[in-house]
């Protein structure tokens, strides 16, 4: 009989994620940083349901339903994942939380573990000399893809935010002057993937090329040290696809993502 575990051996935890590493590349990187806090569902040693439990609440796995009541407690201001797990979750705390602000089901999970041709682009990581138009940046790119203003809401977190990208060396630019051509970050980073995200080109430079390149070339520069590079996307994101196709990419699973107030 399955048992829930509040707090789940790290090694329990890495065991699982590896039955997966795409589909579950944010989990493992956050029990790795020791970030947040699990909920599992466990039989006889095994982990068969997960669920991080913070800002994004995440499960993965069969039987996550029955984290419900771990899953419950605080307010995320996301529920992401697999979208088989996402949906079994949600219809059990639903009553529980606020109405969305946005349900995204059917997200593509794209990955690419063979290095695009090479572009010769001006790529590179992201320093504190980039902080002012990397924070205007990732915020027109947030409020595109989610649909919230987060920097007039909380500007000094969200500058805090870009910071630490910065630091964790988790942030890549190419940029002409105060223009950013290219620009993206990883939001999860494990020794068997990448997973990226806030993919984004200046709005006024967008169609001449500079996406393709950079996202080429930053593909090439982070499949040197690790095996696959990872990511999702919005199903009506057209342009977006063709991106990460043109790079190689090709789909393995689909998320789906609850946005709260």
């Amino acid at each position: 009989m399955a048992k829930l575990i509040e707090g789940p051996r790290l090694a329990s935890v890495l065991e699982f994620c590896e039955a997966d590493p795409v589909e579950r590349v944010f989990l493992e990187d956050i029990a790795r940083r020791r970030l947040g806090r699990f909920v599992a569902l466990s039989s006889r040693g095994t982990i068969q349901a997960l669920c991080h439990v913070g800002a994004n609440l995440v499960p993965s796995g069969s039987g996550v339903a029955r984290l419900g009541t771990g899953a419950r407690s605080g307010m995320p201001r996301m529920m992401v994942g697999d979208e088989a797990a996402v949906t079994e979750l949600w219809d059990e705390v639903r009553d529980n939380f606020p109405i969305p602000l946005d349900d995204r089901p059917g997200q593509p999970v794209y990955s690419v573990s063979s290095a695009p041709p090479a572009a010769d682009t001006a790529l590179r990581l992201a320093t504190f000399d980039d902080l002012d138009v990397l924070v205007r940046a990732c915020a027109h790119a947030y409020e595109e893809e989610v649909g919230i203003d987060a920097y007039s809401r909380d500007p000094e977190m969200f500058r805090w935010r870009t910071r630490s990208q910065i630091e964790l060396g988790r942030s890549w630019i190419w940029r002409e002057g105060q223009e950013i051509l290219f620009k993206a970050e990883a939001s999860a980073w494990t020794p068997s993937a990448v997973q990226l995200q806030q993919v984004w080109v200046e709005p006024s430079r967008r169609g001449e090329g500079f996406g393709r390149a950079g996202f080429g070339d930053l593909c090439r520069l982070l499949l040197e040290s690790t095996p696959t590079v990872c990511l999702f996307a919005r199903p009506e994101n057209d342009a977006a696809h063709a991106l990460y196709r043109g790079a190689g990419m090709t789909t393995c699973g689909t998320y789906r993502s609850l946005i709260f107030p």
